[in-house]
């Protein structure tokens, strides 16, 4: 897991700590990557030695400025030094690369796609990309950065997971709050979905790494719907004498199947139309005794009937000590995303104001220094 660039960073340190705090093991090893070395310092949960900091030369350790021209220089300067820090770190153990990375920034959005590139190049394992798309109010600049990344990044990873700031960001929230509540929510997501193909508890259904990447096979873009309830205590005397096992059974059955219709309805990490889908993976996260393979299979019809594709699978993940039942949906290869149009529709006009500004300051500025040949310069 590579962090890159100050969102990227951030990212990557909320899936550590969520691996430490659950016991899952999914995150091998995570590496942040940054040109700005007091980002780099803030982080915590990502030990010193998994720190990189990229062109020094030429940013002094200062970071870039949200010029994300200047992001894919640095990274492909400096790409020997970041293969050699990934290498130190061994490869043998993992099954694929994820490149997280905040696209409206500088750092992350100019160089994960170039690091994307050579990761592929290298290596057989597929290399996927998280691209953190930012808010409105984060300025046009920002929407420009991330629609010129995105068009590249998806073309150099095996696919791209996409997380929208401004679908889930809160009225009201300061930067820090806002981006805390993010983080959890990437994490919450994701870290069944990665951690599923990691499990080593028995289920009726497990999903193995390999579903997870067959899913993703055949790039594009990815989305996730996500949706969880608390277990009802069932107190001392339902303990001690129990239900009738049919009563259970249609329980769990329909606990699954109505949290996966809340999945699919509820806020997608990049809000899309999913019957463009080709493919899906449903994935239900509990206690082995509140997952029930009936209703992971109804559900995968349902999902079936939706897509335009007709390659659904779907599996569980047992969590022992879990207090919750949860249920995502994968929808991979969407089409339809209206986010993403409207970022380059706010790009294009930012990046013609850029030209139109920059011609007409130039202008002015020989204007301003025309003294119709009064007076003469030194040299």
């Amino acid at each position: 897991m590579i962090g890159y660039g100050q969102a990227g960073g951030r990212v990557a340190e909320s899936f550590v700590e969520y691996n430490k705090r659950t016991g899952q093991n999914f995150v091998v090893r995570a590496l942040a990557i940054n040109t700005a070395w007091s980002d780099l310092a803030g982080l915590t949960s990502i030990p010193m030695e998994d720190r990189l900091l990229v062109g020094e030369s030429l940013t002094r350790g200062h970071g870039i400025g949200a010029d994300n021209e200047l992001g894919a220089k640095v990274a492909t300067d400096d790409i020997h030094t970041i293969q050699a820090a990934i290498d130190k770190r061994g490869t043998y153990q993992v099954d694929a690369f994820l490149i997280i990375a905040g696209l409206g920034g500088g750092t992350g959005s100019g160089g994960a796609p170039v690091l994307a590139r050579r990761l592929k190049k290298l290596y057989e394992e597929p290399v996927y990309g998280l691209g953190i798309l930012p808010a409105k109010d984060e300025g046009s600049l920002y929407s420009l950065n991330a629609a010129r990344s995105l068009m590249t990044f998806v073309n150099e990873v095996d696919n791209l997971f996409l997380f929208d700031n401004d679908a889930w960001k809160k009225g009201g929230e300061s930067i820090k709050e806002a981006f805390i509540d993010i983080n959890d929510e990437i994490v919450r997501r994701f870290g069944i979905l990665f951690g599923a193909g990691e499990s080593n508890e028995v289920g009726q259904l497990v999903v193995d790494a390999a579903e997870v990447i067959n899913t993703l096979k055949g790039g594009g873009i990815s989305t996730i719907g996500y949706a969880s309830e608390e277990i009802e205590n069932k107190g001392f005397f339902k303990k001690l004498f129990g239900k009738k096992d049919t009563i259970d059974d249609l329980e769990t059955v329909t606990r699954i199947t109505s949290l996966v219709r809340r999945a699919v309805a509820g806020r997608l990490t990049i809000p899309c139309d999913v019957t463009t889908a080709e493919k899906a993976l449903i994935i239900a996260a509990g206690p082995p005794t509140e997952l029930n393979r009936k209703g992971i299979e109804k559900s995968k019809m349902r999902i079936e009937e939706m897509i335009r594709g007709k390659e659904v699978r779907g599996g569980d993940f047992p969590l022992p000590r879990g207090q919750h039942v949860s249920a995502i949906v994968l929808f991979a290869g969407v089409s339809d995303i209206p986010r993403i149009k409207e970022l380059q529709e706010i790009g294009a006009e930012a990046q013609e104001k850029i030209k139109v500004v920059s011609s007409e300051k130039e202008q002015e500025y020989i204007e301003l220094l025309n003294s119709n040949g009064a007076i003469k310069p030194l040299f």
